[in-house]
């Protein structure tokens, strides 16, 4: 499954608690700090940071191994879902090694920049770019706060997150600062983990992503921050569908339409701003 993450820092050095901790005495997701809402958690951003700063050396291969390499084609969707693209400026949010900014550049985009939190996770976006070379190489990664974006009023014509926006400390706070920076008639491309709503599928995906993703991604990143913990648990305590299309809207965005992915184990949302 996909994660997009926040800055690294200190290593583990905390005893596990309830609490919300002191930044500087977190280290990662336990049972204990997973037992409530993730996202109530005063220290989330720091637990959030120190995790992909974890596992960012396995990012890409657990994320096709544990999606059936299905998450290029929930990204290709996306992407498809956004267009018109071509000739236009992007800006990718929790962009983490670059999949999705690379797909808008290959979709014709002018411009792309992808923003993250994260330098570990950059670094290897960075990598895989210049490997690409060509238009994929022209891609600007910088470091960056979703929640505080370093850029001017109406400066994009496409702002997009993917599987990074329940990572966020306050997803709203985010979500405002994405219609600023959008030019007036662009669009905001949000793909999203889900609940799927059929109880047949839905039971079956949380064993998966319960029970053995956990398991098999925790042993095949060798991670000891409890990444694979915390993904399903983010998941199912995030505001649903109809909370975050209600969220866009009461942002300013209009004319939002939601697609569904593979039986609902995700979405894509997709907000305009008036013209």
């Amino acid at each position: 499954m996909t994660l997009h993450g926040e800055l690294p820092s200190q290593p583990p050095q905390h005893r596990a608690d309830n609490r919300n901790a002191d930044s500087s005495t977190t280290a990662g997701w336990d049972a204990d700090s997973l037992e409530g809402d993730p996202h109530r958690r005063d220290d989330k951003a720091n637990r959030v940071r120190e995790m992909f700063t974890a596992i960012a050396h396995s990012y890409d291969l657990n994320n096709r191994v544990h999606s059936f390499g299905l998450d290029q084609l929930w990204r290709r969707r996306a992407v498809a879902l956004a267009q018109p693209v071509a000739g236009l400026s992007v800006l990718d949010v929790a962009c983490g090694t670059g999949d999705l900014a690379e797909a808008f550049m290959r979709a014709g985009a002018c411009s792309v920049v992808g923003l993250d939190y994260t330098p570990a996770m950059l670094d290897h976006a960075r990598v895989k770019a210049s490997r690409a070379g060509g238009q994929i190489a022209t891609i600007q990664y910088v470091h960056g706060d979703a929640q505080s974006l370093n850029y001017p009023d109406r400066s994009f014509d496409i702002v997009s997150i993917a599987f990074g926006i329940r990572n966020v400390a306050d997803p709203a706070k985010a979500i405002g600062e994405f219609a600023r920076v959008l030019r007036p008639g662009g669009r905001l491309i949000i793909l999203e983990f889900a609940n799927p709503r059929s109880k047949f599928i839905r039971f079956f995906h949380h064993f998966y992503t319960n029970r053995i993703m956990p398991w098999t991604a925790t042993i095949l990143a060798r991670d000891v921050s409890g990444a694979y913990r915390y993904l399903p648990r983010s998941v199912q305590t995030f505001l649903d569908p109809t909370q975050l299309r209600e969220r866009l809207i009461s942002s300013g965005f209009s004319k939002v339409s939601q697609h569904e992915l593979t039986m609902g184990t995700c979405v894509v949302s997709v907000a305009r701003l008036a013209d």
